[in-house]
């Protein structure tokens, strides 16, 4: 809706992970760092952790993207509560292997084929496995012993687990002593700092086509931030809404006032959802500024303003139509004072006018 009115080529806050949009913050730095160590080990586990948004998924895909130029087989599962058998199976089918109607042990068996195979290639194996918090410590524990599959010497598995920062405390837990030492490295990726918030937005912007148009004062870059914590996630959803609401004020400048509108908005809109402490001066019954109270139903800032601006495009509409009756009654009149010619001629003079 609003890419086309501030001419970007895409929307620029999805939701959706995408690894075109990564951003490499300090700490995306450091976790892709350890990734790529963890590839050249080629062996154990590494362990990425971060709070809900943070972008570990967009870092894994953004790898996963890159591991396509290389001699590397990669999967990668989003786990929830799976048992250790069903843990397996899935990732047998990420690696479309059989897996449905097989027992376990020939589930194990076609894995290790599996691998051994690709090893006969040349080739790596990287299972990249994403909510890894979400899984019992059986299941992590079936996952160690995977990694015990070897050709020789070498590891024929390598698994990165991605996960909310509870997995940590699941290592940490009595009776991962022997997982905890397949980790070869550990990293916890954390929010932006509020200059690495403004590079983000810039970043996504660009990205889209964004040509300063609307423009973001440092103001809405540093509301934007107090906002979310410099989490990701949340800054997509607060500028995604805020280019909207931009959209329909036709607005060409984004400031920190704009910007806590959309957060007040949003705020009365998700009554479970945190508080915004602002400081509107109002008593508790009187609707809201930005809020239309119609027959005891509130209709939100932004329904409000689609409403409105379905209104003015009726009102352009109907003033343009009265103002082409009014042009037509003029030239007509204006032919037919003319008295070198008669009534049939000003109708043909006003219909060739009419069409030009």
């Amino acid at each position: 809706m609003y890419e086309t009115f501030y001419n970007l080529k895409t929307k620029p806050f999805r939701l959706s992970p995408d690894p075109r949009f990564l951003f490499n913050s300090r700490s995306h730095l450091r976790a892709m760092a350890y990734l790529r160590y963890g590839l050249q080990m080629g062996e154990g586990f590494i362990v990425v952790t971060g709070d809900i948004g943070a972008g570990k998924t967009t870092l894994v895909r953004a790898l996963i993207a890159n591991l396509a130029k290389e001699n590397v087989v990669a999967a990668q599962i989003v786990t929830t509560q799976l048992e250790s058998d069903d843990l397996l199976r899935m990732v047998a089918g990420a690696f479309g292997l059989p897996c449905q109607d097989v027992s376990k042990a020939g589930v194990l068996r076609n894995l290790e084929n599996f691998m051994l195979a690709r090893s006969r290639e040349g080739k790596r194996i990287v299972l990249m496995v994403d909510e890894a918090q979400n899984l019992p410590a059986k299941s992590l524990e079936e996952l160690r012993m995977l990694s015990n599959f070897q050709a020789g010497d070498r590891a024929l598995l390598q698994s990165f687990l991605l996960g909310q920062e509870e997995l940590r405390d699941i290592m940490q837990s009595e009776g991962m002593e022997q997982f905890r030492q397949r980790v070869i490295a550990a990293h916890h990726l954390g929010p932006l700092e509020p200059h690495e918030t403004r590079q983000y937005i810039k970043h996504r912007l660009c990205m889209a086509g964004w040509m300063d148009d609307p423009h973001f004062t440092d103001g809405a870059f540093e509301r934007i931030h107090a906002r979310t914590g410099g989490i990701p996630r949340q800054i997509n959803l607060l500028c995604d809404r805020v280019m909207l609401y931009g959209y329909l004020e036709e607005l060409h400048k984004i400031d920190g006032d704009t910007v806590q509108l959309v957060v007040e908005e949003r705020s009365r809109e998700l009554p479970g959802g945190p508080q915004i402490h602002a400081a509107p001066q109002e008593q508790p019954d009187v609707p809201r500024p930005g809020q239309l109270q119609l027959a005891s139903t509130t209709v939100s800032d932004t329904e409000r303003r689609l409403l409105a601006l379905e209104r003015r495009l009726d009102s352009m509409e109907a003033n343009a139509r009265r103002e082409q009756e009014r042009l037509h009654k003029l030239l007509m009149m204006a032919l037919l004072s003319d008295n070198s010619v008669d009534l049939s001629q000003a109708i043909d003079r006003f219909r060739k006018v009419d069409k030009a």
